[in-house]
């Protein structure tokens, strides 16, 4: 297929392009400097513009329109999965005004900038103005895009594609009405019979960063392609097919927080580096790239949640803790199981317990929908926050910083992409009673301190889909039954049951 070449090429030169942008954007969040923030801002929406011609260029849609007429003649079916992707994408970015493409990129990085000021000093009032011109870009992106869209789509379901493909409204309420209903009342089950915790022992910066560079050398961590920072906010970034970085952050009163968010941003590395880009029909590819956000989810949240926090691993690491230490805070393993999962609410998302986490994106989910469909001004999100934050955690925050301002997503206009953090929970308890139904209970390889089986399972089964399927199909193609929520949940009664025992009397 002699089209596929040229525009193969011409794929990769893209790449680069967008590398450069996503180097820029890893700078801004780990060592730029707060006053460079405006140049930044200027050089992003440069690159977008050029990003932009590049991908909506006659040049490119004739490279595809050959590709295409060659591809219909030889019937190749993975090159016309990356045809059909990349028409899709064409014609989405050709609705786009490039005024829109270069405005919208200047008020992410300065909503960005903003928000971590109006974090940082518990100013509401600050970031209020920069969220509401990222509501009014992305609503006119979403009306620009609904002519390339399916009749129907929701200005919300326009704007969640590029996270979660074939997304929609309906298709959420049905997947996380079981969420609102079973969470709360387990929660309350917890609440009312869990004893008082702890109180956290403190780790030093510099311990907690040698715990993370101890827990990722066991998990396969190559120093020659990987990195790890420091961030406002946690996060993994892939740069490049050989460049992979993950951030982390250490939170006071919070012991564990850098320990299992390394856990969680390598989870999302690892399936970054197992995507198929060493294949021909991937990389620079649609095919390469993954699933869906919600996949991605799944996979560091099956690393951080079903690894990190399980009794077996926690027995293996209890002693390693207590050696960094030089004492035993918890007084023994199952202590220190148990102070892994604290199961109880609290008003940070990325701090929260796998029984309430996915009430913090219902709730995310509901304002966000609000915000941009249902008319409500943001001068009111504090105070619907708080108000709608009690009615599912229990708890009313004392501040916007542990409040609407805790995220940084709103501030880079990343308005669709909350509810795959929950899908991911489901995706991960789906795929991981398939996972068991092959390998048999997962605590043997975890107890070994031996990832392999664990990484082997999923590469084989999860990794090198890439694009050729959306979540929901990839969940029914290698578990056999269509997502629900009905796993996660059983998976959540089984913990909490296990927590809830009473506890075992320490053998001397």
């Amino acid at each position: 297929m002699q089209a596929l070449q040229p525009l193969r090429d011409y794929l990769q030169q893209t790449r680069l392009l967008a590398s450069i942008s996503s180097t820029l954007y890893f700078d801004q969040n780990t060592v730029m400097p707060a006053a460079s923030a405006p140049w930044r801002g200027e050089q992003l929406a440069l690159l977008a513009a050029q990003l932009h011609q590049r991908q909506t260029s006659d040049e490119y849609g004739d490279l595809l329109a050959a590709a295409e007429a060659e591809a219909a003649q030889s019937n190749a079916a993975l090159p016309q999965r990356n045809l059909e992707l990349l028409r899709l994408e064409l014609d989405r970015r050709r609705c786009l005004d490039p005024d829109l493409v270069r405005a919208l990129t200047r008020a992410q990085s300065h909503g960005n900038a903003v928000w971590q000021e109006a974090r940082r000093t518990d100013s509401y009032a600050t970031f209020a103005p920069a969220l509401q011109q990222l509501i009014s870009l992305r609503l006119e992106q979403a009306g620009q895009l609904r002519q390339a869209e399916p009749a129907g789509r929701s200005p919300w379901e326009i704007l969640a594609q590029p996270f979660e493909p074939d997304v929609s409204k309906t298709r959420l309420e049905q997947l996380f009405a079981p969420l609102k209903q079973h969470l709360p009342p387990l929660l309350n089950q917890v609440m009312a019979t869990q004893h008082s915790a702890a109180a956290a022992p403190d780790i030093s910066p510099a311990l907690q960063d040698q715990l993370c560079a101890d827990l990722l050398q066991s998990w396969g961590y190559d120093r020659q392609r990987c990195h790890v920072s420091r961030s406002a906010h946690p996060f993994s970034c892939t740069l490049g097919p050989h460049d992979f970085r993950i951030t982390t952050r250490v939170v006071d009163g919070q012991p564990f927080s850098c320990f299992l968010a390394a856990a969680h941003e390598w989870g999302h590395s690892l399936y970054e580096q197992g995507l198929p880009r060493d294949q021909p029909q991937a990389f620079p590819w649609p095919l390469g790239d993954a699933t869906s956000m919600g996949v991605h989810e799944s996979q560091s949240l099956f690393w951080e949640c079903r690894v990190a926090r399980s009794q077996v691993f926690a027995e293996r690491w209890h002693p390693k803790f207590c050696q960094a230490l030089k004492q035993d805070p918890w007084g023994s393993a199952n202590q220190f199981w148990r102070a892994l999962n604290p199961m109880r609410p609290g008003f940070i998302r990325v701090e929260a317990d796998e029984l309430s986490y996915c009430l913090h994106i219902v709730l995310r989910y509901e304002l966000e929908l609000d915000l941009l469909e249902g008319g409500l001004p943001v001068e009111e999100l504090p105070q619907q926050w708080n108000q709608r934050f009690e009615q599912l955690l229990g708890l009313t925050p004392c501040s916007d910083r542990v409040g609407c301002l805790q995220d940084i997503h709103w501030a880079e206009a990343m308005f669709g992409y909350f509810p795959s953090y929950a899908l991911g929970h489901l995706i991960s308890a789906q795929l991981s009673e398939a996972m068991v139904a092959d390998l048999g209970p997962l605590e043997a390889p975890i107890a070994a301190d031996d990832p392999g089986p664990l990484r082997d399972w999923l590469a084989a089964h999860v990794w090198h889909l890439g694009r050729s399927v959306n979540a929901e199909q990839l969940v029914e193609q290698v578990s056999g039954v269509p997502l629900s929520a009905e796993p996660f949940l059983k998976y959540l009664r089984e913990k909490v049951e296990r927590l809830l025992a009473p506890q075992r009397s320490a053998v001397s």
